[in-house]
């Protein structure tokens, strides 16, 4: 039976229909309120520019995804929703994963890097930053997510630059070192034949020796061609007729069960680069790509021109933007893993057999084509092939070409017992300079640093000229000269180095009445820079 009493209870009724108190919100304002505030959320969350991931903090498994984290992971709308996070990283960085998810919140590092793994399989480095929030009900974390890949690839390459700078110091310094050493076997070498009478049993032998300093030459000029110190007769030059000049050559070494295949690009353009340099590049890396194709394959070799402009030039050091001709040498080779790929272009570094690889191709390569002012990367993976792109500046117009600080030719003049100082710290250079000249007829005096040569100088009478070597230890070439030079003017000068002239310490530009001879050099190289020097 309805009990109708509450109906005629005053203060029962007061409270029923009591209006809402100043300042409260009735029930419906409040959900109102609730759900615009769901909303302001959902659209910031949704148009977030940086991907966002909600998971649950037990079983990781994904409950919202922004647009932005569709992107990132290349997948569809709604394919993240329901998935593992688990399933979103490389399988092998998979238990560093979870033992970072069980350790509890406080401890985790923040802003850490990990590998994602994208549906099409490209794998991404990513900062993420996690938080824990309650989300429908649920104890879950929300991840920001901060794609690094491009920055963490110009900082590995600005790394490997400055590694490939370091060594190449190194192996330019040993170069220079050694050509000291050279310099003194080829010439007592020839000091010794031209003593003997024609067909002694020991010239042959003399013969080999010479013959081994000549190839140890060889070696050194790779090696400055690495720490990009060698002498270049840079010239302006069509890349694809650089490509048709080698094309036949480059069939006849990659055999017949390699397919040579050529796309050049009429729009390539011209570079500034030495042509026999770059010619030995392609010859370099049609070796490497036949050596790993032994079961035959594919080389292709492609020309274009590219404008590299301020993001391109960012994400790759020592280029600079602006338009480039582009060579690409690819192969279908068994390819190389990421640590291969970072020591690819280090002086001695190879992957061949003993005795089948000197090591130097590669890095003479990088060392080219760093002093002409490019760059060249490798694309590789293990079964995939490689690719290099080399990348030169594009020359718009024809420059006149240099015709480089050569020897003489012509037979050297006979001397007239001109004064000739001679100031080198390497002892075994020093004897044979000095016996070469007093057997072509100079008066020699010999210093063994700058500072013997000036005291020399100041005790002696007036020298007809200075040979000096660049490097030494207390006072270069170069300082050495000028001071002279105070008491002298117009002393003529013969300047001597394991560099080249392009890269020996100031010696870039030779003043009137400087010249220059690189080590090693021969008694006819001397006799005719010193005759040379002499009539100038």
């Amino acid at each position: 039976m309805r009990d109708d009493a509450s109906d005629h209870d005053p203060a029962r009724k007061s409270r029923r229909r009591r209006p809402p108190a100043s300042g409260s919100e009735s029930v419906g304002e409040l959900a109102a309120r609730a759900r615009a505030s769901e909303e302001r959320y959902r659209l910031l969350f949704e148009a977030n520019p940086q991907p966002l991931l909600v998971f649950d903090s037990e079983t990781f498994e994904v409950l919202a995804a922004n647009a932005a984290a569709h992107a990132h992971f290349a997948c569809s709308p709604g394919e993240l929703v329901g998935r593992s996070i688990v399933e979103l990283r490389p399988p092998e960085d998979v238990p560093a994963l979870l033992a970072y998810l069980q350790a509890p919140p406080e401890e985790r590092p923040r802003g850490k890097v990990w590998r994602h793994l994208r549906h099409d399989g490209r794998v991404l480095a990513v900062e993420v930053h996690s938080h824990t929030i309650r989300f429908a009900g649920r104890q879950a974390t929300v991840a920001v997510l901060h794609d690094v890949t491009a920055r963490r690839q110009l900082e590995e390459e600005l790394v490997q630059a400055q590694k490939m700078e370091a060594v190449g110091r190194l192996a330019g310094g040993m170069a220079h070192d050694f050509n000291n050493l050279l310099t003194a076997i080829t010439g007592y070498c020839d000091l010794a034949s031209r003593r003997l009478q024609q067909g002694h049993s020991v010239a042959d032998d003399l013969g080999e020796i010479r013959r081994a300093a000549e190839r140890a030459a060889r070696l050194t000029r790779q090696l400055l061609a690495f720490s990009r110190k060698q002498v270049l007769q840079p010239e302006v030059i069509d890349a694809n007729d650089v490509v048709r000049e080698v094309e036949a050559m480059l069939e006849r070494l990659v055999g017949d069960d390699v397919r040579l295949l050529t796309r050049l690009s009429p729009e390539a353009g011209r570079v500034r680069v030495d042509r026999m340099q770059l010619q030995q590049v392609l010859l370099n890396m049609a070796v490497n790509a036949r050596d790993a194709m032994p079961d035959g394959g594919r080389l292709t070799i492609e020309t274009s021109g590219v404008q590299v402009d301020e993001e391109l030039a960012r994400l790759h050091a020592g280029v600079r933007p602006g338009p480039h001709v582009v060579l690409a040498v690819s192969d279908t080779g068994i390819g190389m893993d990421a640590a291969t790929r970072k020591r690819i272009f280090e002086p001695f570094f190879t992957t061949k057999e003993s005795g089948k690889g000197t090591g130097l191709g590669l890095s003479m390569a990088y060392g080219f084509i760093t002093q002409s002012e490019g760059a060249i990367w490798v694309y590789s993976e293990p079964g995939k092939g490689t690719t290099f792109k080399i990348y030169l500046p594009r020359i718009e117009a024809p420059e006149a070409s240099p015709t480089g600080h050569q020897v003489p030719a012509a037979a050297p003049a006979a001397a007239g017992g001109e004064r000739v100082l001679v100031a080198e710290d390497e002892p075994a250079v020093r004897e044979l300079v000095s016996r070469l000249l007093r057997r072509q007829g100079y008066r020699v005096v010999v210093a063994a640093s700058g500072a013997e040569a000036l005291a020399v100088a100041a005790a002696a009478e007036r020298f007809d000229l200075l040979v000096t070597d660049v490097v030494m230890a207390d006072m270069d070439g170069r300082r050495l000269a000028a001071a002279l030079r105070r008491t002298a003017p117009g002393l003529p000068v013969v300047f001597m180095s394991g560099y080249s002239q392009e890269s020996a310490p100031g010696l870039r530009e030779l003043a009137g009445g400087d010249h220059f001879l690189q080590k090693p050099f021969t008694a006819d190289d001397l006799a005719a820079r010193v005759r040379q020097a002499l009539a100038g």
